[in-house]
């Protein structure tokens, strides 16, 4: 079995990914600095005798170099996320998500590691495309909208990444998650179906930002972290980008009426323009669905949850929490 480094691991996609690992067998050092991920995310593995955790950040490089030692398999999932930061904080963003990436690369090439880099569908920026593939081009917006600021560091993670692979062969996977969601996500960061319930178990209302068109896929976040581990197990994987998501799209509005017929019908549903929420220079896309034909062909197999299930699960976790 493989030691395995998870940085973000208490966060909502490291906590699950930590677990399977450490089920599969696997020693696991988790990485985090608690930002935005809790230590309550494991606390179902604190006890486990193949578990370490290192209180510490990525920007850190002595903590860094501290945290690889010994490891056969880094997953790189430590990041500033979430819309809403993204918005707030864009400097935040800029420097966690690319110099400790560069630093983290440089460490695995001399370690010898396998590495996977955890990005995002913000890469694809705004594209106008009905799905969006691995090789599509890449859309951003001006420099004056700052939510591009997430897409743009993450696209730089991935070509420092390629540039690793490519010049010292290293073992790089990329995977660009799409809504990932389930149980410990929080809403905090403009993760909206955390948002939903939450605002829906308090009575409501529930705030659907603009006319509620915009389209999403959503994944539940233990057939992605299952996703995650096999393409770090499949040789064929090495070198390459994939999409990791659902492609079944939902409109926002349809979404927030599921959440509301799920918890009580006679909840209100609200709808705010986005500079309410995010100010005024906010910029939204209308449409993201991933094209997963890559991931199927490599794993055969991709996302298949439905919605509803996906909703139930959530709702029950929130339930179990309050």
């Amino acid at each position: 079995m493989s030691h395995c480094l998870v940085t973000g691991g208490a966060g909502f996609i490291g906590s699950h990914l930590t677990e399977l690992l450490l089920a599969d067998g696997h020693e696991v050092t988790v990485l985090d600095n608690l930002s935005t991920g809790e230590q309550g995310n494991l606390r179902g593995v604190s006890d486990h005798p193949r578990f370490r955790f290192l209180a510490g950040s990525i920007t850190d490089p002595v903590m860094m170099s501290e945290a690889v030692s010994g490891v056969d398999v880094i997953y790189h999932l430590a990041a500033a996320v979430g819309v809403r930061l993204v918005a707030e904080d864009p400097v935040r963003t800029i420097e966690t998500n690319i110099y400790p990436t560069e630093v983290l690369l440089r460490l695995a090439v001399q370690g010898g590691q396998k590495f996977f880099l955890a990005s995002t569908s913000e890469v694809y920026g705004k594209n106008f495309k009905e799905s969006w593939a691995e090789e599509d081009d890449l859309h951003f917006g001006a420099t004056t909208r700052p939510r591009w600021a997430y897409g743009c560091s993450k696209a730089i993670d991935e070509f420092l990444a390629l540039a690793y692979s490519k010049k010292y062969n290293l073992n790089v996977v990329i995977g660009r998650f799409f809504n990932v969601v389930g149980p410990r996500q929080v809403g905090n960061y403009g993760m909206v179906i955390p948002r939903f319930v939450d605002q829906a178990l308090a009575g409501g209302p529930v705030i659907v930002y603009d006319d509620g068109g915009q389209e999403r896929c959503f994944g539940h976040v233990g057939e992605v972290a299952g996703i995650v581990k096999d393409l770090m197990d499949e040789p064929s994987a090495a070198g390459n980008v994939f999409n990791i998501g659902s492609d079944q799209s939902v409109s926002i509005r349809e979404l927030a009426e599921a959440v509301v017929a799920k918890v009580d019908p006679k909840i209100a549903i609200e709808y705010i323009p986005y500079s309410e929420a995010y100010g005024d220079d906010f910029e939204d896309i209308r449409r993201r669905v991933p094209d997963v034909a890559k991931l199927e062909k490599t794993l055969g197999r991709k996302p298949v949850m439905p919605l509803d299930q996906i909703l139930d699960d959530i709702i029950a976790a929130k339930r179990a929490d309050n």
